[in-house]
């Protein structure tokens, strides 16, 4: 059976405003969040990218997704204005955001930069 790349996998879990700091900010090690909505075209854009992603680096970089229209706490917090946005936290921290859907090689190039930075 293979892995429906256009719709959300266990993989890539959503998180809300209230399990944010759990799930991102209070985790060791590296966490990448697609602040998204369900009506932007290039986040749905991203879904299979960041399927791939989560099964590729499974161990190493966990990846979560966020609602900005449900969660816009979060949102503003971090300063999201566009969609896709995706910020790369190490430790709890930001090292790393990016605005607009990326192909596959060059999310996993920046987050690669970030991440030996």
């Amino acid at each position: 059976m293979t892995a429906d790349l256009t719709s959300p996998t266990a993989a890539v879990l959503p998180v809300t405003d209230a399990t944010f700091a759990a799930e991102v900010t209070q985790r060791p090690g590296a966490v990448l969040v697609e602040f998204t909505a369900a009506w932007c075209g290039p986040c749905r854009m991203m879904v299979p990218v960041l399927a791939q992603i989560a099964a590729e680096r499974a161990g190493t970089l966990a990846v979560r997704t966020l609602d900005v229209d449900t969660n816009p706490a979060t949102s503003r917090a971090h300063g999201v204005l566009g969609m896709p946005t995706m910020i790369l936290f190490r430790d709890g921290r930001p090292v790393l955001s990016v605005t607009g859907a990326r192909s596959r090689q060059r999310l996993l190039d920046e987050l690669d930069r970030a991440l030996a930075g």
